[in-house]
């Protein structure tokens, strides 16, 4: 087996822990580490208190499935990723198969001992026992069995360890932790299985190879890092029987959430964006709770950054169930959430804006594509702390204001703890970003807390997703964006691609000035765009200046675009839910259309935004993007419009486009 690379002195964990965090302490720390987790196993008096509304939705689902045949993922639906690019046809029957095993195992705990839990942990016996049969347990979205040899299914004989994999482990290992006496008893030598699978499949691939590219290694972090070592430590506690093994895998995961926590900027930014913190920066934060839980304090997780990390989800907060997305991320929160852990942070460190924000957030009762380890969580920690986990509703910080210089990006609203009004988002940053899409320059403009000039977001990913072709999608091109067009160009790929920050906003004046050249191949100072909030008069600006070469067309060396001749630029916005272009120089955008607005009274109540320009100075073209993609109609309804404003370059290559939005009457 491979030694482990140390990450260098000086980094958060290595800091605060030192020898705490080697092998020989650990081993030490973590003795009894399961009577501290806090999630207790069945029989603890608090699972007989967990609300029934709470379980109710997930045993009426539960007691549907119970006795029918479960999900069974083929090798024809793993090889179509291979064969046509669909990843949807496996994953989801896969997700199907362990969010009714997450359900069956809190139906085994809620239930009285004897014969009311027997057929329950049957159901938790056969789920288990599907997932040790299941040939892979990574997803072929990861798998490199075809790139090594060209076949479809997958080389049990390599695992390879991913996001699935390591999903797969951790359920095994919190209903070995909640039901493990229980099953000795009803399935004697499931455990052991469990044990075997785990050890083959996770840690022995985990601690053979250094070169999964999620460690980190090369210096490029990204969100597979936290969400798979957080994984692989609940692995470790709960299905690691050798004391001193135990202690090398925990040690190492930490070595690796270091190197994830060290590359988090000073101001706390995900440039994965909002739906991607929680499958990034939230798992390092399970992980920090459960290694402080296990090793009773010894592993202290009250670190400087993680107060930062706190606080960005309510910063991206539009209203509602509305968040500012950049990157791969929808603009609404899934239901699926884990707020209630970010309100145990929040409480812990004193944030009270991120406390009221997560309490306000809160469901009524967890959904178990959250994953087992945080469904027990949120039912067990609900019901024997209420008062400090569910906490009581509160109203919505709703912050005035938002920089953060590491990522460019500026949200301000026309109202602090408040909706009404106007809010503008706008970021500059660059396109090798992580999940980019080519955005650099793009605002999002919301009224009354619903966003009408939008960033569309994550498309269901396929093959294409990650691959080379992955700008062949329209929702990652730039020209699907509110972004400029200089003669019809795409914006390039990667970290060079890039704005420049001539005014950086402040809360008193919100005001993102950048230089967008470079994100286009161009001379940075050739094309400026200034994003103003101003919040005396209630109005919106986005004002585009430009100065072009002459000519300005040929080939991008980086795209391989060819570029319209030299007549006229293109400034897109997109737009959310019913657009209409009046007379020159005015467009109006109302929220009907858009889920959760009707054609009733109350879609009609809502305001909408007026679009203003100077007649004259540009031609409006008008293009419906009818979504026949499931993720964005659940989040826009059937369709996004794209209003190009072209303007016309009558002399030289300079020119001036400024768009004013205000709230409707």
């Amino acid at each position: 087996m491979t030694s482990a690379v140390a990450t260098p002195p000086g980094t958060p964990l290595a800091s605060a822990w030192g020898n705490h965090a080697r092998p020989n302490e650990l081993r030490r720390a973590l003795d009894g580490a399961q009577s501290r987790i806090p999630v207790r196993p069945a029989g603890h008096p608090a699972w007989r208190r967990v609300a029934a509304t709470r379980l109710a939705a997930l045993q009426r689902q539960a007691t549907q499935e119970r006795g029918t045949a479960w999900p069974q993922p083929l090798v024809s639906h793993y090889a179509r990723y291979f064969r046509d690019g669909n990843r949807t046809a496996y994953e989801g029957l896969v997700a199907a198969r362990q969010q009714r095993l997450t359900r069956a195992v809190v139906m085994a705990l809620a239930a009285a001992d004897g014969g009311e839990a027997e057929p329950w942990l049957d159901e938790v016996v056969d789920g288990a026992y599907l997932l040790c049969e299941q040939s892979s347990w990574s997803w072929a979205a990861h798998d490199d069995v075809f790139r090594r040899s060209g076949d479809v299914v997958p080389d049990q004989g390599r695992p390879f360890l991913d996001l699935g994999a390591g999903e797969v482990a951790a359920q095994l290992a919190w209903l070995d932790h909640v039901l493990g006496a229980r099953l000795d008893s009803r399935a004697p030598g499931l455990r052991r299985r469990l044990r075997e699978e785990t050890r083959q499949r996770v840690i022995e691939p985990f601690l053979d190879r250094l070169d999964w590219h999620w460690l980190g290694l090369d210096g490029d972090v990204h969100n597979w890092n936290p969400w798979i070592h957080s994984n692989l430590i609940a692995g470790a506690l709960f299905l690691l029987d050798d004391p001193r093994l135990q202690a090398r895998v925990v040690a190492r995961c930490i070595e690796g959430l270091d190197r994830f926590l060290a590359s988090i900027p000073a101001d706390g930014a995900i440039d994965e964006g909002f739906a991607y913190w929680w499958n990034g920066a939230g798992r390092a934060l399970e992980g920090l709770a459960l290694l402080e839980d296990a090793t009773g304090g010894v592993l202290g997780a009250g670190l400087p950054v993680v107060r930062e990390l706190v606080a960005f989800p309510h910063r991206m907060h539009i209203g509602g169930p509305w968040f500012l997305n950049v990157a791969d991320g929808p603009a609404r929160a899934a239901a699926s959430l884990p707020w209630d852990m970010l309100h145990r942070w929040a409480v812990r460190l004193g944030d009270d804006d991120a406390a009221r924000h997560a309490a306000s957030m809160l469901a009524g009762a967890p959904d178990a594509a959250a994953g087992l380890g945080r469904v027990l969580h949120s039912l067990f920690l609900g019901a024997s702390a209420p008062e400090r986990v569910q906490g009581v509703k509160d109203t919505f910080p709703l912050v005035p204001f938002t920089y953060l210089p590491s990522v460019q990006i500026m949200v301000a609203r026309e109202t602090a703890g408040t909706t009404r009004g106007l809010l503008l988002a706008a970021k500059g940053g660059h396109n090798g970003e992580h999940h980019n899409h080519r955005d650099v320059g793009s605002v999002v403009v919301a009224v009354d807390g619903t966003p009408l000039l939008v960033d569309a977001g994550q498309p269901t990913y396929t093959a294409k997703t990650f691959g080379p072709d992955r700008y062949d999608i329209r929702a990652m091109q730039s020209t699907w964006h509110n972004v400029p067009a200089p003669f019809g160009m795409e914006q390039g790929t990667g970290s060079g691609f890039a704005a420049e920050i001539l005014e950086a906003p402040t809360a008193e004046h919100p005001c993102l000035r950048l230089a967008l050249g470079a994100a286009y191949g161009l001379q940075p100072h050739q094309w400026i765009r200034t994003s103003a909030l101003d919040r005396a008069t209630g109005r919106v600006t986005i004002a585009d200046h430009w100065d072009l070469p002459a000519g300005g067309h040929g080939e991008d060396q980086h795209t391989a675009v060819k570029h319209r001749p030299a007549s006229d630029v293109d400034i897109t916005f997109l737009a959310a839910g019913t657009v209409r272009v009046g007379p020159a120089g005015i467009a109006d955008i109302h929220p009907a259309g858009l889920p959760g607005t009707d054609s009733g009274g109350a879609a009609a109540s809502l305001r909408g935004a007026a679009l203003r320009w100077e007649p004259g100075t540009a031609v409006v073209l008008v293009d419906e993007w009818h979504l026949d993609d499931p993720l964005l109609s659940s989040v826009w309804g059937p369709k996004l419009t794209r209003l190009r404003f072209r303007a016309p370059i009558l002399s030289g290559a300079a020119g001036a486009f400024t768009l004013t939005v205000e709230a409707t009457p």
